[in-house]
């Protein structure tokens, strides 16, 4: 799939060498060492940038969205797709498009059981995902992504250099290898988790990990952020503010969402098979849940349901809105929460069959439905990410690579990437500019939110 101009161009998938030859020669158009260069003004105010986003975010959760922001230069990060996504707009484009992530970077990646019950590791959320959009787009947050963590982790320059490059020829050497697949093949290609741990120098954390995936089938973990199920008569959700709470009377009717009509109108969305998993259970309680960094304020609500036989489900509804990858063209003029489980079903390996979309009448919302996620395997990214950001982020590198061959044509891509290490030097370059600009608006959003907010 290429794109000129904006327009995508769907292309037969004739011989591999042709294809791979297709890929070289859009190196003439865009040389790969085009991509070193940070472009665009660091001027632009990253600060009022994301006060723009705040518009549409619950009011009184805006400052929980910005003390976590401040935490580190790496949570900024985290938090600022819309800053990265209006920088991305001045970079060459190497004219290769995929269904991007659109929020690309280290913490949006973990494990995930599938229904048969092996564990995967894949791309997390999807909230940012766009159809349309140059590969480099997601490669260059990633790769930026790394060298703000390692960075971060007071890593000399050098170190936290080299980890970005390993990164991006983690996912160049993965695409060389997909482009020898069938369609198919790439399509059920899957990066299990087990077998990922034995790659992983430290003892200790490959003891760890093992014993989280082990232990992580039909187990969630209850920690402060997964929501504790209080039986009897009436089954409902525990109460852990600030993070999980019930809603009150009294909230501002901009914030008002009519829950039990949103999910009645997510079920009857559902493909039918689907639809006669979910009339087995019914729900019985509906609470606000605080979520991520840069989601924090949007509307976010965990749904209990309960089968005939006491078996808890939790279903968790997240506010969707435009991509901030629209600034950079492509465009999406249908219901946002469809956007986001069509783009999940086509990056994810094993996508959740509770999957789907609705929206709020009275208050204008739209959102998506997800299966919230096993706790326990929750953690590993967190684990590895501190402990092996080497390992880390070339797993990462070679996950965004099964991403993306499954809505392009991983022999183009391969193709203008090479055999060589110069898009990997190039992005690494990239990468340490784009973190000290990140820097620069970590400090400027510390400066803006008053003394004393930093690490608050």
């Amino acid at each position: 799939m290429l794109y000129t101009a904006g327009h995508i161009i769907q292309l037969p998938w004739g011989p591999r060498a042709d294809r791979y030859g297709e890929g070289k020669r859009l190196r003439k158009k865009v040389p790969r060492e085009r991509h070193a260069d940070l472009l665009g003004t660091a001027a632009r105010d990253a600060v009022a940038i994301l006060a723009a986003g705040d518009r549409s975010r619950v009011p009184e959760l805006i400052p929980v969205r910005y003390e976590r922001m401040l935490a580190s230069p790496f949570a900024f990060l985290r938090g600022a797709a819309a800053v990265m996504a209006e920088d991305l707009r001045h970079q060459p484009m190497a004219g290769i498009a995929v269904q991007a992530c659109g929020d690309c970077h280290l913490m949006n990646f973990g494990a995930f059981a599938t229904p048969e019950d092996n564990v995967v590791f894949d791309i997390n959320d999807f909230d940012e995902t766009l159809a349309g959009v140059d590969f480099t787009v997601d490669l260059k947050r990633l790769a930026a992504s790394v060298a703000v963590a390692a960075l971060a982790a007071k890593l000399p320059k050098a170190r936290a250099r080299a980890l970005a490059a390993a990164c991006v020829e983690a996912y160049r050497s993965r695409m060389v290898v997909l482009a020898k697949l069938s369609p198919l093949e790439i399509w059920h290609n899957r990066i299990d988790l087990a077998g990922e741990i034995e790659h992983i120098e430290d003892r200790a954390l490959r003891q760890k990990l093992s014993a989280i995936v082990s232990k992580a089938a039909g187990h969630l973990e209850q920690d402060d952020n997964f929501p504790h199920l209080v039986k009897g008569k009436q089954p409902h959700i525990r109460d852990h503010p600030p993070l999980i709470y019930h809603f009150t009377g009294k909230r501002n009717p901009r914030d008002r969402v009519d829950e039990r009509r949103v999910f009645a109108s997510y079920q009857d969305g559902l493909a039918p098979e689907r639809r006669c998993l979910i009339e087995r259970y019914a729900l019985k309680d509906v609470a606000f849940k605080v979520v991520g960094v840069g989601s924090v304020g949007t509307f976010c609500a965990i749904g209990l349901f309960m089968s005939g036989g006491d078996a808890p489900l939790f279903l968790q509804i997240k506010e969707a809105g435009k991509s901030v990858l629209e600034c950079l063209g492509p465009k999406f003029n249908s219901h946002p929460g469809r956007r986001v489980v069509e783009g999940q079903r086509v990056m994810q390996t094993a996508s959740d069959v509770f999957l789907g979309w609705t929206q709020d009448q009275g208050s204008g919302r739209y959102f998506y439905v997800r299966h919230l996620k096993n706790r326990r395997l929750g953690t590993i990214g967190e684990l590895v990410e501190q402990r092996a950001l080497a390992s880390y982020a070339r797993l990462c590198g070679r996950t965004l690579a099964r991403a993306h061959a499954r809505s392009a044509d991983p022999a183009v891509l391969a193709g203008y990437m090479g055999k060589s290490a110069v898009m990997d030097d190039a992005l690494a370059s990239f990468a340490m500019a784009y973190a000290q600009r990140t820097q620069r608006d970590y400090d400027r959003l510390v400066a803006a939110r008053g003394p004393g907010s930093k690490g608050r």
